[in-house]
């Protein structure tokens, strides 16, 4: 199991915003291992129960939540990640459980006992989870990640572009899937995350866009173009 928390910044820019931005974070930060020329795809599908819980609790605004989500790269990976995402006020949490694809097809279709045949405990938690929330897939959603890290603090700068979902449709290994957009070709979503403090060289850089911070995140984004209406950005 892999684990992590921290902090984390959501914010909207501009695709002019965002290429300063991202500009002035290259000068400073070192490109994920990951980045292409213009990043790579990330493809998750989220999971909520059948009353949307998770959905309904981060509507409210409730300081302790929950997401569950399986994610991969390309649909040809073998492996994926299972990952629960946990919030407690300011401070988020992330374990994750790399899965046999087709262990991972099983989960999107709600057999949920193959976590039982994985040693780690994690893997018994997601299984009680998914199986008391009678969880099922919810939304899938693709977009185009840069990233940049910095040691200090487990700092993470991410910049999101082309968000793309389905409602309908959770094969996380389509190689193309149906997908339409959940927000404007013209907005890109930069997360910051980060352990205790913010160094003040990437604070400086954040201040110039801290007008446009935002509490949604890709799901409640995603979910939002059916339950809310239409595109939020």
């Amino acid at each position: 199991m892999l684990q992590v928390q921290r902090q984390e910044k959501k914010f909207v820019l501009t695709l002019d915003v965002a290429k300063k931005i991202g500009g002035q974070f290259e000068k400073v930060l070192k490109p994920d291992i990951h980045n292409g020329w213009d990043g790579y795809t990330v493809r998750s599908v989220y999971f909520d129960t059948i009353w949307d819980s998770d959905y309904v609790e981060k509507d409210y605004g409730l300081q302790q939540r929950r997401k569950m989500r399986m994610r991969c790269y390309t649909a040809a990976d073998q492996k994926v990640k299972l990952e629960m995402k946990q919030a407690d006020g300011i401070y988020r949490q992330k374990r994750s459980l790399i899965v046999a694809r087709e262990d991972a097809k099983k989960i999107l279709n709600g057999d949920f006992s193959c976590l039982l045949s994985y040693d780690e405990p994690f893997a018994a938690e997601c299984y009680g989870v998914f199986c008391k929330g009678v969880y099922r897939p919810k939304v899938m959603i693709e977009y185009q990640r840069k990233a940049f890290v910095a040691k200090e603090n487990s700092t993470r700068v991410t910049l999101d572009s082309n968000v793309r979902v389905s409602e309908s449709h959770f094969d996380l290994f389509d190689e193309h899937p149906a997908l339409y957009p959940a927000m404007s070709p013209f907005h890109v979503i930069m997360e910051v995350k980060y352990q205790g403090f913010l160094l003040d060289y990437i604070q400086d850089i954040i201040n110039q866009v801290q007008g446009t911070e935002v509490a949604v995140g890709k799901y409640m984004m995603s979910r939002s173009v059916s339950k809310k209406g239409g595109i939020i950005w």
